[in-house]
């Protein structure tokens, strides 16, 4: 990642972490995208039981997040699930879902609220 880079694309998929840098949103959202939709056809996590007995599903589990910051402090991302779903969220500490509209990807209601 280049010390001048407006976007980062930070990218967490189990233990493994990266970072990326891009001048402009359209690369950084692209990535985002594209790196999204390989971690959705990847992954198949197994039902996880704790030790108090709780049990967590695929679906329950995020397996891997994309997270693209913006300047002015815009956060969003997507959460791809165990089952490979994905989720469209905004901000950082406190996350908001995004709601999809008729007919939109998560991928796409996010650029829509990222834009805005």
């Amino acid at each position: 990642m280049t010390g001048g880079s407006r976007y980062r694309l930070l990218i967490r998929e189990g233990a493994k972490f990266s970072r990326e840098g891009y001048d402009s949103f359209d690369a950084a959202f692209s990535e985002l995208h594209k790196r999204g939709k390989e971690l959705e056809r990847t992954t198949n996590a197994k039902p996880v039981n704790t030790m108090l007995g709780r049990r967590f599903d695929p679906v329950q589990q995020v397996a891997a997040r994309l997270e693209l910051h913006a300047p002015r402090g815009v956060r969003g991302g997507v959460d791809i699930r165990g089952d490979g779903s994905s989720e469209a969220f905004t901000g950082w500490i406190r996350r908001k879902l995004v709601a999809q509209r008729a007919g939109e990807s998560p991928y796409q209601a996010l650029r829509r609220e990222l834009r805005s």
